[in-house]
């Protein structure tokens, strides 16, 4: 018997939880060569989503995709997202939620740097670099 993965019912009750509480879920999610997503808002291989009831049309929370349609820029764009690809769940407002731990599948449907920049559409610009690297001790 194959297991299966709790994360798409984590994922959905996150969810429920943040509309039963009038709070905004938001899906991180890390782009990759499965997933549809508009390339000009992904940062650092990953990319932010609003998924509150407002922001989406027809979505679906699968046990392998999430699936919707929402706008950016005022342009409708249909979203796909493997449920490999999921980073976290939360709300907006306090920030609680659920992150998951990286999968070796994800690793395939994240992708790499190359990958991501191969998908973007022509006319897409490249990512900006974020300013000088920081390094932090920790302690």
């Amino acid at each position: 018997m194959s297991d299966i993965s709790t994360k798409p019912y984590l994922v959905r009750a996150i969810y429920e939880w943040c509309t039963d509480s009038g709070l905004t879920p938001y899906l991180v999610v890390a782009v990759g060569a499965h997933t549809r997503v508009p390339m000009e808002y992904a940062k650092d291989g990953q990319v932010v989503l609003n998924i509150g009831a407002s922001a989406t049309r027809n979505l679906s929370i699968g046990n392998d995709m999430i699936q919707f349609s929402a706008r950016f820029g005022g342009v409708s764009r249909d979203i796909e997202v493997p449920m490999d690809a999921v980073v976290s769940i939360y709300a907006r407002e306090n920030a609680q939620g659920l992150s998951f731990a990286v999968e070796e599948s994800a690793g395939e449907s994240a992708g790499s740097a190359d990958d991501t920049v191969a998908d973007a559409q022509p006319g897409d610009s490249p990512p900006s670099p974020r300013g000088k690297p920081q390094l932090k001790i920790v302690k």
